[in-house]
């Protein structure tokens, strides 16, 4: 479904929501149920068609992909809708969707017509996510009927529900039930829950059944069960979600109109962080979502197995971002919001009843873990015929051929004493590694195909960057790569791109960046160091004095990129200018900083009467500003990469399998939770990339991905340290399994990975002030 058309549904289901009072009649509910007035509710839904909005048009009904419910989902959370919208529209038409019977067709064109509100029966014990029966069992009964023994939990709707699909066993297999309200022998407990909604615990007594109520079983059964759990638990997250979005937008409503100590409450930057943490959990949630919507919604269909862990991945992600937003947005709103009037409260609740139900985070990181099992990539030897070609259709070619190709590459060319570099890695190391990456045409993965590059999609961006982590591939000095020569392309004058792109391509020109000054710290428009226009029978040029600082591996770079003052009696960012400058040039003095590993990774540059030519002016004269922005961009796109954490990861994989740390409950649980940051790390990250890769400029919420980024590699780094024991004291590289390791590596990278690039402080600040809108 494209986007005009999920932009269409969602917008149609927050104006019915809107229209309809969904809030009030939420709160009204809650305060005093009411099986009329719920009932009402669901025929007003039944007339738009959204009890089918899954069902296939022979059915009656509107035949929407998961994307497309998805939508009607989330805005049923932002409005916190009280109609079992989930429970019946979801999982039970989801499952009789799937079932080729005349009963289970008869009954969804009675769910359809809102004539029916089928409950699924499926759980037997808290917590468990399968879809095997343990005790609820059936066996033949009179008349070739069957008897139904057994309980089952939490079953949604309650008292609403017309009957129930009950899952058993069978003698060989699942078996599924159609059993209707009032039938004999079936005992309903009411449940009530904490948001007003109402759920059942049943027991069934040898209930006699007809072989009608036999809807399918065997396998067909049970790969339909599957399937409706997990599609289901795709739509809870979206309905999750959209409970967590609405819940920033009253914070933030709120941040913005309470006034104590004669100013704004949200002007406070702890408070503004905290309401920035709840917005980076909340996207990171939704690109998430974005990316498990589409693998599902593929027209080739997902293996049931890949299908659990996706949900169970997205259910984990975005039921954690909500349960974030609740607590967050209580402790912002105050005192009023701990009070059941506060609208907050009902959002809260529903948070809470859906974070319980189908699985809670920790349960869905469990089975994500189970299912993942011995699924990582890198580690096997890849088999790939033929030639590695220098171009192709990368969006064609299959994801696992592609990594198949990477992965065959970097065991044939790439040098095995690089593996696993515990330093950031210099270009007398990396340079030979660079020109073959150079001579296959791969050293710009990112750049277009018209430029040199590879030009490859956002999801084969991210499987070179898991590949080469995996493969434990040091960065070279890059700074051309992934800075100036994006930079070049998009605001470079065409006869820029055609001297400086290729030297960049072939290693000629190794860059590094001046941007930082000392004392100036995150404030790149306190810059001093200044370019005069002067003319003389050369031509016309700058002369540059100054000093710049924390310019990474500037002793291994011929040319930097640099922004300049220009004009000194302008407003601090109208007189800065962006230049280019080979660093061999008279004048220039370099000494190297070393880090807290005691590598000398940094920098200071000092310019004394240096002359640039006019001609490496980028952009205009005293308009760097707009050059620096979309550089900075780059740069936190850049940063927010999944490459380090994904290294890091590795890394800790390593430790762990060579300690069998596996084992441990607790490592593995903690392990797994990283690996999901990681993972929706990239998800988020491919978002963005493709804002790139469509030429639009980057919006201000990039520095998202750097907030995560960096304390996902930080987080990472610190369990490094920690499951190593003894040995995340000890300086320099041990062996493990025959390969260098550095458990402190990692963590002492991710320090300074939130410092440079503007500290993850003045991120939270952009965020706060640019795109939540936060005052002053």
């Amino acid at each position: 479904m494209d986007s005009d058309s999920l932009s269409a549904i969602r917008e149609a289901a927050l104006d019915y929501f809107t229209r309809s009072g969904s809030i009030r009649r939420c709160r009204a509910l809650v305060e005093q149920p009411d099986h009329d007035a719920r009932a009402a509710g669901w025929s007003e839904l039944a007339a738009l068609g959204w009890p089918g909005m899954l069902a296939p048009e022979s059915a009656g009904g509107l035949a929407l992909d998961l994307a497309g419910a998805a939508e009607i989902l989330r805005a049923a959370g932002e409005h916190v809708a009280p109609e079992p919208l989930l429970a019946v529209a979801g999982l039970a038409a989801l499952l009789l969707t799937r079932l080729d019977s005349a009963p289970a067709a008869a009954l969804l064109e009675d769910l359809v017509a809102g004539r029916s509100l089928p409950a699924l029966a499926w759980q037997e014990s808290a917590g468990d996510l399968s879809d095997v029966p343990l005790d609820c069992g059936c066996e033949p009964g009179p008349a070739g009927g069957v008897l139904l023994q057994g309980e089952k939990l939490m079953v949604i709707p309650g008292s609403a529900a017309s009957g129930w699909l009950v899952s058993a066993r069978g003698d060989d297999d699942t078996v599924l039930l159609w059993v209707p309200r009032g039938t004999g022998g079936v005992t309903e407990t009411p449940v009530p829950l904490v948001d007003g909604e109402q759920a059942a615990t049943l027991r069934f007594d040898r209930v006699a059944l007809p072989a009608s109520a036999v809807l399918a079983q065997g396998p067909s059964a049970r790969h339909a069960l599957r399937h409706a759990l997990a599609a289901g638990q795709i739509l809870q997250a979206a309905e999750l979600l959209g409970t967590g979005q609405a819940m920033l937008q009253q914070t933030l409503a709120y941040l913005r109109t309470r006034s104590q100590f004669g100013k704004p409450i949200g002007s406070f930057q702890a408070l503004q962080h905290r309401a920035v943490d709840m917005f980076i959990h909340l996207e990171v949630a939704r690109a998430t979502l974005d990316e498990v919507l589409a693998l599902a919604s593929d027209r080739a269909g997902l293996a049931i197995e890949r299908l659990e862990a996706e949900a169970s991945r997205v259910n984990a992600r975005c039921t954690a971002a909500a349960l974030q937003a609740s607590r967050s947005a209580v402790q912002l709103h105050g005192a009023i919001g701990y009070t059941q009037e506060c609208d907050l409260s009902l959002f809260y609740k529903r948070t809470l009843r859906l974070s319980a139900w189908l699985g809670n985070v920790t349960a869905h990181q469990r089975r994500h873990a189970a299912l993942s099992e011995g699924t990582a990539r890198g580690s096997e030897t890849a088999a790939w015929q033929g030639e590695f070609p220098r171009t192709a259709d990368w969006r064609e070619m299959p994801e696992s051929e592609f990594r198949r190709m990477v992965r065959a590459f970097l065991q044939q060319r790439y040098p095995d004493r690089l593996r696993y570099l515990s330093h950031r890695a210099r270009w007398s190391e990396m340079r030979d590694w660079y020109l073959t990456l150079s001579a296959q045409g791969w050293i710009a993965p990112a750049w277009p195909q018209a430029h040199g590059g590879m030009g490859l999609p956002a999801d084969k961006m991210i499987a070179w960057i898991e590949e080469l982590e995996q493969y434990g591939v040091a960065r070279a000095p890059d700074q051309g790569i992934v800075m100036i020569g994006p930079l070049l392309i998009q605001h470079g004058t065409p006869e820029q791109q055609q001297r400086f792109l290729p030297r960049i391509l072939a290693g000629d020109h190794v860059w590094c960046q001046g941007y930082s000054e000392p004392n100036a710290g995150s404030d790149l428009a306190g810059l001093r160091t200044e370019a005069l226009q002067a003319r003389d029978a050369d031509g016309d040029h700058f002369v540059v004095n100054g000093q710049k600082i924390w310019t990474t591996l500037a002793q291994d770079a011929n040319h930097i990129f640099m922004l300049v003052r220009t004009d000194r009696d302008a407003k601090k960012q109208e007189g800065i200018s962006f230049l280019l400058c080979d660093l061999q040039t008279p004048g220039i003095t370099i000494r190297p900083i070393h880090t807290l590993a005691g590598e000398p990774e940094f920098c200071e540059v000092f310019f004394d009467n240096v002359r640039v030519p006019a001609e490496n002016l980028v952009g205009k004269l005293h308009g760097g500003w707009t050059i620096a922005k979309a550089l900075l961009g780059f740069e936190r796109i850049f940063l927010g990469s999944p490459k380090q954490s994904q290294y890091a990861l590795g890394q800790l994989e390593r430790l762990a399998r060579s300690r069998r740390l596996f084992a441990d409950p607790v490592f593995a649980q903690r392990y797994t939770a990283l690996r999901l940051d990681v993972a929706d790390l990239s998800a988020a990250y491919t978002g963005f990339a493709n804002i790139v890769k469509a030429g639009r400029p980057l919006p201000p919420s990039v520095s998202l991905l750097k907030i995560w980024a960096s304390e996902t590699y930080h987080r990472i780094g610190a369990l490094l340290v920690e499951a190593s024991e003894e040995q995340g004291a000890t300086a320099g590289d041990v062996d493990v399994d025959g390969q260098p390791f550095n458990a402190l590596s990692p963590l002492i990278g991710s320090t300074s990975a939130m410092i440079y690039g503007g500290t993850n402080e003045i991120q939270r600040n952009i965020l706060a002030r640019q795109v939540l809108e936060l005052p002053g």
